[in-house]
């Protein structure tokens, strides 16, 4: 095998880039990482060319210990730019260099794929109206129907199955018609698992180089055992920055009087106990209506009564639709088993009222009452899930606040007694950011308040966007802001060829395309734009952010975590709010400058920014700009730039995908990755890994398309206490021996081996 430096420097000169110190001394930190077993937190700006950094010391581990790289990312548009353009680019340049050609997959979970059997009406409709339950003759009723007839065209021609193929997208609720969650599926039992695109495409990407996937999935595969994933000791954590918002989310649980009916309904006539899941829903909706909303620090005896009743529900549910032994795949009694195991697991967990856990209650105008649960840390799942049996690289362009890694590095479980080891490192950024960028603060501005944006506010976003020429990313902390502001300029700008799109209008990355290919657009948006879009060039030249970005007040989580520090001595809005708001702030910020020609403002538009005591805690977490308070010298310098801003970038357009995730018309893109793999010299040949178990947690535990939960799992542990064998354990629960052997597998088990009693 080549060196590092050989590898990287075909890796950049094939891409068509320079080698840069920063990126050269991270690849180096990787890879010693990786040779030494110690964790590594990076951060490095933008510019740095991280990706190949992590790419080219992944790819050279893979190839010589014949194991895949996992490489996680929070963003779609990140997981496009590895697979669409950053590794074919490099198995092309390294090929000649390493003798062979690199591969790769990208792996998403269930719900992001059609789902076949679903689509030949194996499943039960979500909705009475949809086009799966009326007759063609109503084909053209609805909006639904034209977007589920698009689909069923879309599905005879995809290879991949993947949504993010199908452009333009189509709303979520006709996605729901072709699409199913990892719960719902029958799994080995689907009669179409033989043609199933997620199944394909995961049989595809088990001997690949590098497995491209996102923070919730290997979240996922690392907390709940389901070895989704292929074998791996490294682990890249890209937009580290967002790991612990994104496990959070992952096992953040919700509980509503319409997920209880909805799960009733599921259940219909194939449970009897389904009547007393509505009279539950409806019990549970007399509690919570008049329950005002925020942080529930216990459970009152009312709410208690109510989950106490639709989990025990829920178990005897649970019961009823167990599976007959050979009963035939039955979709819908699938869908309502995942549905009313939800239920239990849910009102169980909230029932526990577990010491980190965080239940609180919010009102929403369509929902009606929802009642959530998540960890006030996952620190600790974090440090013996992920850090565990790998070595883990997080990287991202904001992971140092206020010159130290200690504020992350702590809310990921890299602190404290017990602790595994790790490293720092910055590598800087090479742009020139005081030369190619304004930090603009409208000093000048009220203070925002919480009666929706001021009218100067709005003033000063037109002002700025019509000396842009449009041009313009808005950043705003809310979706209400950002389609208040988006009416207001649509309105005002009508005498401009201006156009302004909004977040929400279509698929996210549908929107950063007609942004990014007309200077004359604007973009505004909330949270997935404030560090998921990628626009270089004279396309963005502005980036208008409305207010600093901290946690709401009534935030239950934020103020959970508040409120423990402060008891502990500690500042609970610096390490909290102030620490939230910086990386917000970083992000966003960046998205101005992403090439070394790049030029632009950054408009903050709350003065805080200046006047606030945290203000210079909040500017030190931005790149070093050329700061300025002078309103109608931005003004002119946005005037200048529109005039002499040369033509847009060339953008990508979506194209369809082969099973890997891989573009088609690339090596990974067509067919399947078998012959590929094939070409691997005989060293680096990896073991075909054995069926993955069933997962220890029953809450997951669909295997042969049969529903575990913890009753049945102790019964089976009584089963083989009692010596008894496979086909009498699968007799006796009226469960088929596969499904049983495939559990028993999960959970260390064998049958037949209990203590039996032995006459002479």
């Amino acid at each position: 095998m080549p060196s590092l430096d050989d590898l990287l420097h075909a890796a950049v000169t094939g891409v068509g880039g320079t080698e840069r110190p920063g990126q050269v001394e991270m690849a180096h930190a990787v890879a010693d990482a990786v040779e030494s077993g110690e964790h590594l937190l990076v951060q490095a700006g933008t510019g740095t060319g991280k990706s190949l950094a992590y790419l080219v010391p992944a790819v050279q581990h893979a190839m010589d210990t014949g194991k895949t790289a996992i490489v996680a990312t929070a963003t779609l548009a990140l997981q496009a730019q590895i697979v669409d353009r950053d590794m074919p680019r490099l198995a092309e340049a390294l090929e000649p260099v390493v003798g062979r050609r690199p591969t790769y997959a990208l792996v998403k979970g269930r719900r992001n794929y059609v789902c076949l059997h679903k689509l030949e009406g194996g499943f039960p409709d979500d909705d009475a109206d949809s086009l799966l339950s009326v007759g063609d003759v109503d084909r053209a009723a609805s909006r639904l129907g034209a977007e589920v007839v698009r689909l069923r065209e879309w599905a005879g021609e995809t290879e991949s199955g993947d949504r993010d193929e199908l452009v333009p997208g189509v709303s979520e609720r006709a996605w729901r018609q072709v699409s199913v969650s990892a719960e719902e599926c029958l799994g080995s039992r689907c009669p179409m698992v033989a043609e199933c695109f997620v199944e394909r495409s995961r049989e595809a990407a088990k001997d690949v180089d590098v497995v491209v996937t996102n923070h919730s999935f290997m979240a996922i595969d690392a907390f709940e055992g389901r070895q989704m994933l292929p074998e791996h000791d490294v682990l890249v954590v890209d937009e580290g920055h967002e790991l612990v918002d994104r496990v959070t989310s992952t096992i953040t649980d919700e509980l509503t009087p319409g997920t209880v009916r909805a799960a009733s309904k599921r259940a219909g006539r194939q449970a009897d106990a389904a009547e007393a899941l509505d009279d539950a829903a409806t019990l549970l909706e007399s509690v919570l209506e008049p329950m005002p909303e925020g942080r529930l620090t216990a459970v009152p005896d009312a709410l208690a009564l109510a989950l106490g009743r639709i989990r025990d529900v829920a178990r005897a549910a649970q019961t009823e639709l167990k599976p007959q032994q050979g009963e035939e795949p039955d979709g819908a009694k699938q869908v309502a088993r995942a549905a009313v195991e939800d239920l239990f697991d849910v009102s169980a967990r909230m029932l526990e009222e577990r010491e980190l856990d965080v239940v609180w209650l919010s009102k929403d105008p369509r929902r009606g009452p929802v009642l959530r649960v998540a960890p006030m840390s996952v620190a600790m799942l974090v440090r013996d899930k992920v850090f565990d049996e790998r070595t883990v690289v997080i990287t991202s362009a904001t992971l140092e606040l206020g010159g130290s890694f200690d504020a992350v590095a702590g809310t990921i479980g890299l602190r404290g007694e017990g602790s595994p080891a790790w490293r720092g490192l910055d590598v800087g950024s090479p742009f020139e950011y005081p030369k190619q960028g304004i930090a603009y603060v409208a000093k000048h501005l009220p203070p925002p308040g919480r009666d929706g944006t001021a009218p100067e506010t709005l003033d000063e976003i037109e002002a700025l966007v019509r000396a842009a020429g449009g041009r313009t990313l808005g950043l705003f902390s809310s979706m209400r802001a950002a389609k208040e502001a988006t009416e207001v300029m649509r309105e005002r700008l009508d005498d401009t060829d201006i156009v302004v799109l909004c977040q929400g209008e279509d698929q996210i990355s549908t929107l950063v395309r007609e942004f990014a290919k007309d200077p004359r657009t604007c973009l505004f948006g909330t949270l997935s734009l404030w560090q998921g879009v990628d626009v270089p060039g004279s396309s963005c030249q502005l980036v208008i952010v409305d207010r600093i970005p901290f946690p709401r007040p009534d935030d239950p989580l934020a103020s959970a975590r508040s409120q423990a520090i402060a008891r502990m001595g500690g500042n609970g809005f610096m390490a909290v709010s102030a620490t939230h708001a910086a990386l917000r702030l970083a992000q966003g910020a960046g998205r101005l400058i992403r090439r070394g020609d790049d030029r632009g403002v950054v408009a903050f538009l709350d003065s805080r920014m200046m006047t606030a005591r945290y203000a210079g805690f909040l500017q030190r977490s931005l790149p070093p700009f050329w700061p300025t308070a002078d309103r109608a010298m931005v003004l002119s310098a946005l005037a200048r730039l529109d005039e002499t801003a040369p033509p847009p970038l060339p953008v990508a357009e979506p194209a369809r995908r082969g099973l890997t995730g891989a573009l088609a018309g690339t090596s990974m893109g067509s067919g399947s990755a078998a012959p590929v793999a094939a070409e691997r010299p005989v060293a680096a040949e990896r073991p075909v890994a054995a069926d993955p178990p069933p997962p220890a947690s029953p809450r997951t535990a669909v295997t042969h398309g049969h529903a575990w939960t913890a009753e049945l799992d102790e019964e089976l542990r009584d089963g083989v206490s009692l010596g008894l064998s496979l086909d009498e354990l699968a007799e006796s629960m009226e469960v088929p021996s596969e499904a049983v052997a495939a559990r028993l597998a999960g959970l260390g088990l064998e049958a037949g081996r209990g203590p039996t009693l032995t006459f002479d």
